[in-house]
Order: structure tokens, then C-alpha cells, then sequence
């Protein structure tokens, strides 16, 4: 059974940090793209950052760049999403998608097959 969990969520404080991690479970991750994407109240789901299968592309959006980190750990068949800074913009539930051979790797929606559950962030003094 194909399954993706969403951990590390929380409260944090503006200026904080967090790290989400992604763990897949029935396929190799090292085969899929793998994105974050978040949605607050009231919007539309958006993508944030994902890396292609092989690893070598990364792409963020630009409220995030500099700030955010994705990253895989093939062999624990995990994908990291380190958060620095965090403003409370930056407030949402986060979810985490795959598709396989995603190279380079593309933050549309349609092209994910496979979803996590999401995991909160909300960013407040």
C-alpha cells in the first residue's frame, strides 16, 4: 500500500524553525519527485518546493527561497523540508505528493499522484 506521512509540524514562533519530514511507505521514494505543498484558510493548495527523482533539481517558490531547504534521504526513504525564519505567512497545513520519474521535478498539482495527510504549521507569537 502506497502511503505518505507528514511529521514535525507545530506552533513556532516568528523566526523560528521547523523541519517536516515525508516518509513513504509500499515504493522507493528514490523513483519519485517529491514536492511540498501547503494551503491556508481560505486559499488555494500551493506548491512550495520539490526535488526530481535523481535528486539533482530543486526548485522553491520565491517567498521561500533562502529560507527553506528540501532535502531526501534515500535510504530511510524520507524527504526533509527545513524551515528557517518562519513568518506567519508562512501558517498552513503542509502536504507532501510524489510522482514517479519526476526529472526535473515540477510544482504542479496534477501531476502528483500520491498524497500525505498534511501536517500543520502555524507560525505566532
Amino acid at each position: 500500500q502506497v502511503q505518505l506521512v507528514e511529521s514535525g509540524g507545530g506552533l513556532v514562533q516568528p523566526g523560528g524553525s521547523l523541519r517536516l519530514s515525508c516518509a513513504a511507505s509500499g515504493f522507493t521514494l528514490s523513483h519519485y519527485a517529491i514536492a511540498w505543498f501547503r494551503q491556508a484558510p481560505g486559499k488555494e493548495r500551493e506548491g512550495v518546493s520539490c526535488t526530481s527523482s535523481s535528486g539533482g533539481n530543486r526548485y522553491y517558490i520565491s517567498s521561500v527561497k533562502g529560507r527553506f531547504t528540501i532535502s531526501r534521504d534515500n535510504a530511510k526513504n524520507t524527504v526533509y523540508l527545513q524551515m528557517n525564519s518562519l513568518r506567519p505567512e508562512d501558517t498552513a497545513v503542509y502536504y507532501c505528493a510524489a510522482y514517479v520519474l519526476g526529472n526535473p521535478c515540477t510544482l504542479s498539482r496534477s501531476e502528483y499522484d500520491y498524497w500525505g495527510q498534511g501536517t500543520q504549521v502555524t507560525v505566532s507569537a
